[in-house]
C-alpha cells in the first residue's frame, strides 16, 4: 500500500524512470517482429504503449498508480490512438485475457520483491505459444539488498519458463548493473 502511494505521489512531478522516450530496444522489436496483441506491464504514463499502437499493436497497458493511468490517457487521445489503459495489480492481471503475442516489461519486474513468482506465472498464462516476453531491469547490488532490483537467480527462474532468446547487459543512469533480455514461450 505504501510502495502505490509513494508511485501515485511521484506521477504529480516527473517521475525519474519516466523519459517519455522509447528506448531503442523496442523499436528493434518492433522492426523485427509483426505486430500483434501487446501488454504494457507498468506502462506508467503510457510512452510505450503508444509507441506500441502508432507501429500496429493492439496494446493493453497496466500500471497500479491511477495517476498513471489518468495520465497516460490523455496522452493516448492526444496521440490519436486506441490502448486499453487500466489500473491493476500486474501479479494477477484480473480481467486481463490473453493471449498476447508481446509481453513489455520495462522497470517493472525488478520492483516487485517476492511476487515475481506470481507475475512470471501470469505472464506465462497470458502469452501465446510462441510469445515475446521484452524485459528491461537493473541488478540489486547484492542479492538480499533492500529495495528494488533483479539478482541473477530471478533471470535463471525466467529462463526455466521461457527460452532466452537475447540478453545485453549495460549500466543505467546511476551506473546501476542492468540488463535488456528477450524470452519467448514455448510454441
Amino acid at each position: 500500500m505504501l510502495q502505490r502511494l509513494s508511485f501515485n505521489f511521484w506521477y504529480f512531478r516527473h517521475p525519474p524512470w519516466d523519459s517519455g522516450i522509447s528506448p531503442p530496444e523496442l523499436f528493434e522489436f518492433i522492426k523485427t517482429h509483426p505486430s500483434g496483441r501487446a501488454i504494457d506491464l507498468g506502462c506508467g504514463t503510457g510512452t510505450n504503449s503508444i509507441t506500441l499502437a502508432r507501429h500496429g499493436w493492439q496494446v493493453t497497458g497496466v500500471d497500479f498508480a491511477l495517476r498513471a493511468i489518468k495520465t497516460a490517457k490523455r496522452k493516448a487521445k492526444k496521440s490519436n490512438v486506441k490502448i486499453d489503459l487500466r489500473v491493476g495489480d500486474v501479479t494477477k492481471l484480473n480481467g486481463i485475457h490473453g493471449p498476447f503475442d508481446l509481453a513489455l516489461d520495462i522497470g517493472c519486474f525488478h520492483g516487485l520483491g517476492k511476487k515475481k513468482a506470481d507475475y512470471l506465472q501470469r505472464v506465462d498464462e497470458i502469452l501465446a505459444p510462441g510469445g515475446f516476453w521484452l524485459m528491461y531491469g537493473f541488478f540489486k547490488s547484492a542479492r538480499d539488498a533492500p529495495g528494488p532490483g533483479l539478482a541473477e537467480a530471478d533471470l535463471k527462474i525466467a529462463a526455466s519458463r521461457f527460452n532466452l532468446i537475447s540478453r545485453t547487459d549495460s549500466l543505467d543512469k546511476k551506473g546501476r548493473n542492468a540488463v535488456w533480455v528477450l524470452f519467448q514461450k514455448s510454441t
